[in-house]
């Protein structure tokens, strides 16, 4: 088992930046594949990114790629997103996720998300 803990959530204006960090505790390992994916209001839950257990490997959304950085420290088990040049559309909770595979990404285990709102 795995638990997963986000915080760095808040509401912010457009154009700011925010970092999430996603503490991992538990069974936990550099070989899981860690991640984040978002859900806004009355939206499917989406991918956003996410980054090997070495983190030499990092994939984004389209809609996320050049403005954030996923990042992650595994001596102290914690992943990052930095969110840069935040936009209204990127509203959401943001859920870190655990995964063995890197491909496809789908979240063996989910921290419980912390809310982003940006504002215009």
């Amino acid at each position: 088992q795995v638990q997963l803990v986000e915080s760095g959530g808040g509401l912010v204006q457009a154009g700011d930046s925010l970092r999430l960090s996603c503490a991992a505790s538990g069974r936990t390992s550099s070989s899981y594949v860690m991640g984040w994916f978002r859900q806004a209001p009355g939206k499917e839950r989406e991918f956003v990114a996410e980054i090997s257990g070495s983190g030499r490997s990092t994939t984004y959304a389209d809609s996320v790629k050049d403005r954030f950085t996923i990042s992650r420290d595994n001596a102290k088990n914690t992943v990052y997103l930095q969110m840069n040049s935040l936009k209204p559309e990127d509203t959401a909770v943001y859920y870190c996720a655990a995964d063995r595979s890197y491909y496809p990404f789908r979240g063996d285990y989910w921290g419980k998300g912390t809310l982003v709102t940006v504002s215009s």
